[in-house]
């Protein structure tokens, strides 16, 4: 019996040392093989790690072998998660090809946008810019339903897109008489923007990205500080 209790604490002693040689990485890949991660590295708390994920952040404890799903907030109230979430689309927004999005305006600022034409908070912000002057709007689509599909291909298979789209975010389709062209290309760009937005962690709209910086939601307070006269546009905005 002795004997036993010894081997036996040996080897809880050797499959600990052997738990405590893996990276985190390791052990996050031992433990959830199926969670699809981009990275994993430390969070602002002792032993947690941040792991990306497409679309959101979790956080890894390697001593507990535990998934956290939730957002981390300090003492002042800050969502250092959906920060940090920010700051990742942001960059994948600098790389979206802008050659793919509809296009409004000539303006210095430039300005990216995700929307939906049946968003009623997308219309808010669009009615917002529309009305600022010198800017240049790049906006990928969204829909998240028949319905709001239906207004985008009329938006890209129109003639004047701009004056399509100013009348979708106005409420001007919205009793849903009009033909959409249902061109095989528009419906293949549809899908592209989704296949983009996805890639790029953008799960909701409105979106903007503004001065390099990513802005969730029809927040018409940071809108308006991003473009206002404080904030002129970069010299280099994209890469």
């Amino acid at each position: 019996m002795k004997i036993s209790a010894v081997v036996l604490t040996v080897l809880a002693l050797l499959v600990s040392t052997v738990a405590a040689a893996m990276t985190p990485e390791e052990s996050l890949k031992k433990n959830f093989p199926d969670i699809p991660f981009q990275s994993i590295s430390p969070s602002e708390i002792k032993g947690l790690y941040e792991v990306v994920v497409p679309g959101r952040i979790l956080y890894y404890s390697p001593d507990s072998e535990k998934i956290i799903v939730g957002d981390i907030v300090s003492k002042e109230m800050k969502n250092l998660t959906r920060e940090k979430m920010s700051l990742l689309i942001a960059a994948r927004l600098r790389q979206l090809p802008l050659d793919k999005a509809l296009k409004i305006g000539e303006g210095k600022t430039i300005v990216v946008e995700i929307t939906n034409p049946d968003c009623q908070y997308c219309r808010k912000s669009s009615d917002f810019l529309s009305r600022k002057k010198d800017l240049t709007r790049y906006i990928f689509f969204m829909p998240f339903s028949p319905e709001s599909e239906a207004k985008i291909e009329y938006i890209l298979c129109a003639k004047d897109k701009a004056a399509a789209y100013d009348k979708a975010m106005t409420g001007g389709l919205d009793d849903m008489k009009f033909k959409a062209c249902g061109a095989k290309e528009v419906k293949q760009k549809i899908r592209s923007d989704q296949e983009i937005l996805a890639r790029a962690g953008v799960r909701s709209t409105p979106y903007f990205l503004i001065n390099g910086q990513a802005v969730m939601g029809a927040d018409m307070e940071m809108l308006e500080r991003l473009l206002g006269p404080d904030n002129p546009p970069p010299a280099t905005y994209f890469p």
